[in-house]
């Protein structure tokens, strides 16, 4: 099973739209995907996840999204320069070893000209660490609001077929 992951927790984002689209995307080729927006956490996951105090919302979300994926797709907007503060928090969050071993695919969002690539880079370093493999071809989508139509569909030809090479690529990883 592969996860992709809207990596913010900002309510209607557009890496939700991209994610949405992504995990459409996926199923046009055949792969199964589910979708878990951080806007899913609980609240005070933060004071409970992190200092030992487990939640049976958060447990939740692991049994069904972190735990039994093999894969994940990040959807990472730029925030400062890097990538949000929410999902480092949940990757500080999940124990080590849950994911040791995993691959990863990324995807930068941006209203800005570079994709989010410093932030995808930042996520790589962290992502290395935790023993999670990442996909060599992360795929930068700047300029997200031209890339959305009024209904959150990814209307540019060229960035549906970066993502579907993606996919092709990934799924084979």
């Amino acid at each position: 099973m592969i996860t992709v992951i809207s990596a913010t927790n900002r309510p209607n984002s557009n890496s939700l739209k991209i994610a949405k689209n992504y995990v459409q995307l996926m199923e046009k080729q055949g792969v199964e995907a589910k979708l878990l927006s951080l806007e899913a956490l609980p609240a005070d996951f933060i004071s409970t996840e992190l200092y030992n105090k487990p939640s049976e919302n958060f447990q939740q979300l692991l049994n069904e999204f972190i735990i039994p994926a093999q894969k994940f797709v990040f959807i990472v907007p730029e925030y400062n320069g890097s990538f949000p503060g929410v999902l480092k928090v949940f990757l500080d969050a999940v124990h080590p070893d849950t994911n040791r071993g995993k691959k990863a695919a990324l995807v930068g969002v941006a209203s800005g000209r570079a994709g989010n690539l410093r932030g995808l880079d930042h996520l790589t370093g962290v992502l290395h660490y935790l023993g999670i493999h990442v996909h060599p071809n992360k795929q930068p989508i700047s300029s997200v609001l031209a890339m959305l139509d009024a209904e959150g569909k990814i209307k540019d030809e060229n960035i549906i077929k970066v993502l579907e090479k993606q996919i092709g690529e990934f799924i084979k990883w």
